[in-house]
C-alpha cells in the first residue's frame, strides 16, 4: 500500500484527534507530503504541507489549530488536529504535493459534531 491514512473518528467540537499516514519508503523519502480533505459535496482541498526538511504550510482555515509533522525514519506522516470545528468534518487523505498520480486510497473519516 503506497498511502494509508488512519486515526479518524467522531469528535465533539473543541476536541482533538491525531491522524497518521504510512507511506512507502520510496514515496516518503523524496516527496513533499500533504494532508488533504474532502467534505461532503465539496472539492478536495489541501490542508497542510510539509517538505522533506520539515518546512510547513497550512490552509488559512486550519492555521493555529492543526500541526503537520513527519517521521522520516518510519515513513509516517501525522496531522495533529486541535480545537476541532464542525466545518472540519471530511474524509482526510495523505498524498504527495503536488499530486503525482498515486492512489488516494480510502482516506480516514473525521466527523465533528457541534
Amino acid at each position: 500500500v503506497q498511502l494509508q491514512a488512519s486515526g479518524g473518528g467522531f469528535m465533539q467540537a473543541g476536541g482533538s484527534l491525531r491522524l497518521s499516514c504510512v507511506a512507502s519508503a520510496t514515496t516518503f523519502s523524496t516527496n513533499i507530503m500533504a494532508w488533504y480533505r474532502q467534505a461532503p459535496r465539496k472539492q478536495r482541498e489541501m490542508v497542510a504541507v510539509i517538505t522533506t526538511g520539515g518546512v510547513t504550510n497550512y490552509a488559512d482555515s486550519v492555521k493555529g489549530r492543526f500541526t503537520i509533522s513527519r517521521d522520516n525514519a518510519k515513513n509516517t506522516l501525522y496531522l495533529q488536529m486541535r480545537s476541532l470545528k464542525p466545518d472540519d468534518t471530511a474524509v482526510y487523505y495523505c498524498n504527495t504535493w503536488p499530486d503525482v498520480g498515486l492512489s488516494w486510497g480510502q482516506g480516514t473519516l473525521v466527523t465533528v459534531s457541534s
